[in-house]
């Protein structure tokens, strides 16, 4: 179900792989929870963290640079984001 802070985003976390799902449209708030998540990974000792977006619909590019900005921080500290499935850009209306 998706957060009421993030209507257009919902996420389901898997602690023991490292693994995060995300579903629905990727915007500004919604990448901003993934990196959360990512984060919160990495602090409980995963060096390696999976976003899969094969369930993402939409994505804009504001959310998509928040995650590229991630996986640059993720591999500057020695650790591995893998992003699957990324969607292309596309503007989200509101």
């Amino acid at each position: 179900m998706a957060s009421p802070l993030h209507p257009d985003l919902s996420e389901v976390v898997d602690v023991r792989t490292g693994l995060i799902r995300a579903r629905g449209r990727l915007t500004e708030q919604g990448a901003d929870l993934l990196r959360g998540t990512a984060d919160s990974l990495r602090g409980t000792g995963h060096t390696r963290v999976v976003l899969d977006l094969s369930d993402v619909r939409e994505a804009d590019s504001a959310g998509l640079d928040i995650l590229d900005r991630l996986e640059s921080s993720f591999r500057a500290d020695g650790d591995v984001l893998l992003i699957t499935h990324p969607p292309a850009a596309v503007s989200i209306s509101a």
